[in-house]
């Protein structure tokens, strides 16, 4: 039976996505239907298609009481928005269903699981938040809540265990049939960590143990995690809250975190061995995984950030994308990551330049330019002997607007920088890694579509993503170099 607030949300949202040209938005980008978008959720595969829900506000542009929004592909680039899934309309979750996730039960059915959300009032001022985990079970398009909701609240946690930290659950189904989840959660110090628990039938679950801790060394809470055998180790994926700056590998505020190593599944113990960012742009947070038919991990993420969210202008229709589906590995003990191989059969118009020598000075290539692209470069010492001082590219360029990317090798850094994007507001416009660079050559491929770039570094040892809202009439690329540099570029339009 469909809430009226389900009802209303899905009237409301297929009369306002018609005020979206086709054109304002992403091409092969998941964004939001309309309104508001965050954290990927429920990213499955289920009766022939890749399902995507996300945290949804349909009403506005700004971050308000938590929908899921849903969308499924064949391809994972090519989208189709389906009715809202779920709205906060019990007194469960009356204040917000947050993130979660999405299993296939063996009578064919789907089951999302979820976080509900309560905020009541604190007797000296602000709100308590009471957090729960909640599911609902459907057919692809229409889901019920579960009578029992909810299926783990603070009656389940040991003491000292945060009951207003405590959501986001991943849940996997191991080889025997059994459920398992992940959930962040906080120990009494105020740190982060995540939660093991188990089920035979994914309604009835049990506690098993803290899986991982954070005491304090990277962030605070831990979101979203995601956990999952790749590559004979297991990865563990999550987004800390209010972290410190590390180096170059962790930034202020809110990122990614990724921790590689061993898990015996006996005594359901993780062994980290290495740990490093997810993503070293801009914007990237809460991304989610899936295992596709043909057995590749593939993983989303919201293309955003907390420190920065707002719309650029009163008028936009619409607010939050995701990234490229991206293919994970793991090499040497690091996650690599590099697009989807479909994004491929996207490409046409190849332009190749082959040993361009450029030196001190900016250059145009013909035919390279577009705001829909998937560009490669290699760029390399001019003069093995004296090398070169910085190297820069820079796209949804003209006369007035530009985003580039700039490359130091004497100090191994690459820096994203969009300030001269167009923003009027004195948000986050940089961001700088550490690269490898140890051959002396760097090679780059740098996706845009419309209102975003995602540089691939180093075949996918480091990625580096940022949304931009530059007019589109700014499509031009440029090339800089101060010194002599020698460069090999490859250029495909995207449709």
């Amino acid at each position: 039976m469909t809430s009226q607030t389900l009802r209303e949300a899905r009237k409301y949202e297929e009369a306002s996505e018609k005020m979206i040209k086709k054109e304002e938005r992403p091409d092969f980008h998941l964004s939001v239907r309309t309104g508001w978008m965050n954290d990927p959720n429920g990213f499955s595969y289920y009766k022939g298609h890749y399902h995507m829900f996300y945290q949804y506000y349909p009403y506005d542009t700004k971050w308000g009481p938590m929908h899921w929004g849903h969308a499924v592909s064949k391809d994972l680039l090519h989208w189709e928005y389906l009715p809202a899934a779920l709205a906060p309309d019990e007194a469960y979750d009356r204040d917000g269903c947050f993130s979660g996730s999405a299993v296939e039960l063996p009578d064919g059915r789907q089951l999302l699981m979820y976080t509900g959300v309560v905020s009541t009032p604190r007797w000296n001022g602000g709100h308590c938040e009471t957090q729960t985990q909640c599911i609902a079970v459907g057919d692809g398009v229409d889901y019920e809540k579960y009578d029992c909701n909810p299926v783990l609240d603070g009656k389940d946690l040991p003491q000292g265990f945060s009951r207003e930290d405590f959501r986001d659950p991943k849940m996997w189904k191991d080889a025997d049939g059994k459920y398992w989840c992940v959930i962040g959660n906080r120990p009494a110090d105020g740190s982060g960590q995540i939660l093991l628990f188990s089920s035979e039938d994914a309604f009835r679950w049990k506690y098993e143990k803290v899986l991982v801790e954070n005491q304090n060394r990277v962030g605070k809470m831990w979101e979203c995690p995601d956990f999952f055998e790749l590559d004979d180790k297991w990865v563990l994926l999550t987004s800390p809250q209010d972290m410190l700056p590390k180096d170059f590998e962790f930034h202020n505020g809110n990122g990614t975190l990724c921790l590689i190593g061993e898990y015996d599944s006996q005594t359901l113990t993780f062994t980290e061995r290495n740990q490093q960012s997810i993503d070293y742009g801009i914007d990237f947070y809460a991304p989610q995984t899936v295992m596709t038919p043909d057995g590749r991990r593939v993983m989303i993420g919201w293309m955003q950030n907390w420190d920065t969210c707002m719309p650029h202008s009163p008028y936009q229709k619409w607010f939050g994308q995701m990234s490229l589906p991206r293919e994970l590995s793991v090499k040497n003990g690091r996650l690599y990551q590099k697009p989807i191989k479909e994004l491929e059969d996207m490409r046409k118009n190849k332009v190749a330049y082959p040993d361009v020598v450029l030196e001190n000075d900016t250059i145009h290539l013909e035919k390279v330019q577009g705001r829909k692209i998937d560009m490669e470069i290699s760029i390399r010492p001019g003069d093995p002997e004296s090398g070169y001082r910085k190297f820069a590219v820079r796209f949804a360029q003209n006369e007035e607007y530009q985003t580039s990317l700039s490359f130091r090798p004497y100090e191994s850094v690459l820096k994203i920088d969009r300030k001269f994007s167009g923003s009027r507001r004195a948000l986050i416009h940089q961001r700088r890694c550490k690269v490898n660079s140890r051959e002396k050559e760097l090679k780059l491929r740098i996706i845009l579509d419309r209102f975003s770039v995602e540089v691939f570094i180093n075949d996918g040892e480091q990625v580096m993503s940022a949304t931009f809202f530059t007019d589109m009439a700014a499509d031009g690329i440029s090339f800089f170099a101060d010194g002599k540099v020698r460069m090999d570029v490859v250029k495909y339009d995207l449709d």
